[in-house]
């Protein structure tokens, strides 16, 4: 079953499937190239590595959308080509039933060709809208069709041609395609801190073995989930509420025809029980075969975990109960702990009966 991260770019919602993404971060400064591909805004260093940003926008023949502050880069890499694709919000993880996709894309294009190198792999029909499946595929390649610099080139780049040319775009500003032209010098001094945050980490990393997270809140925590057993995200829908069950169990919610339970573990975790705003989601998980749906106050994130930065339970965290936690890494500047989920989900205090 094939996972997609989704999000927001202008009016329309996009998916890309998580397997080919690394990890989402905010807007940093981006360094122009001036003979680069249209659709190739910049280059930042992200750990050592220089990595081509590129606007889809620009990709599909459009205008370029006025950049914020708050946008999104998402990293994607596919048979050892990797782009970072600007994105205006990162929403949620989907699964879509094969019968809601439609693949026939060619837009009765003879050319064969054309229809190969596509950039949208297939639209999504959800009851709430439409959803552009991406191909990941043609996204890491469209730098290597168009512009007087290939994509080869510019990953060939190395720091110190990149310091180079930020020298070079303080005297030719005016030709350039810059990002936030009009932003304060407070906001560009936040892109550049996040510029050296991103390459504050000099080694080049092997994410084979990364552990893909979500991170989520409850109550007043954050927490990571492993993204392998989350079938996808969604609205809190309808709920029926079910009689005489545990405190834990919030009811009932049709899923596009399929019954599914919710459950609130906060008070297992011996936090406040959750409370439902504008943000609050449901995360659908799948554990050994028992799909049930999981309230949460909000999905700030996905990413890829370096096992080698999980810790002990730090004393911060003590307030929950260590038994359903794997571990702790750091967030930003906080601290968030691992959720054993299986454990939660099928032993100790909460045991999920799906004859309920």
């Amino acid at each position: 079953m094939q996972t997609y991260l989704t999000f927001n770019l202008a009016q329309s919602i996009y998916g890309i499937e998580t397997s080919a993404v690394e990890e989402v971060f905010f807007l940093p400064e981006v360094t122009p190239v001036l003979e680069a591909p249209r659709e190739i805004v910049g280059l930042i260093n992200l750990r050592g590595e220089i990595l081509p940003i590129v606007d889809i926008y620009l990709r599909f023949g459009y205008h370029s959308l006025e950049y914020s502050l708050t946008d999104n880069i998402i990293v994607i890499q596919y048979h050892n080509r990797r782009i970072g694709i600007i994105v205006n919000q990162v929403r949620e993880v989907r699964t879509f039933p094969t019968t809601n996709i439609s693949k026939n894309l060619g837009y009765d294009r003879e050319n064969e060709e054309e229809k190969e190198i596509s950039l949208q792999k297939g639209i999504a029909r959800t009851e709430e809208n439409i959803v552009v499946l991406l191909n990941p595929e043609s996204l890491t390649l469209t730098a290597k069709k168009n512009g007087d610099h290939d994509s080869e080139n510019l990953l060939n780049i190395n720091i110190n041609e990149l310091e180079e040319l930020k020298r070079e775009s303080e005297h030719e500003l005016q030709e350039l395609r810059l990002f936030l032209p009009n932003i304060s010098p407070e906001e560009r001094t936040i892109l550049q801190e996040r510029s050296l945050a991103l390459m504050s980490q000099n080694e080049l990393l092997d994410t084979h073995h990364f552990i893909p997270l979500a991170i989520i809140s409850l109550g007043t925590e954050i927490f990571g989930i492993d993204l392998k057993i989350v079938r996808e995200f969604t609205d809190v829908l309808k709920i029926t509420p079910i009689p005489c069950c545990p405190s834990y169990i919030v009811g009932n919610i049709n899923l596009r025809g399929e019954i599914i339970t919710l459950v609130d573990i906060c008070g297992l975790l011996a936090l406040p029980w959750s409370k439902q705003s504008s943000q609050t989601k449901v995360v659908i998980v799948d554990v050994e075969g028992l799909v049930i749906g999981m309230i949460v106050n909000e999905v700030f994130d996905v990413l890829l975990l370096d096992p080698a930065k999980i810790s002990p339970i730090p004393t911060a965290i003590h307030s929950v109960k260590n038994e359903y936690l794997q571990g702790a890494t750091t967030y930003g500047e906080k601290m968030l702990g691992l959720l054993n989920l299986a454990k939660i989900l099928t032993s100790g205090g909460l045991i999920v009966d799906e004859a309920i």
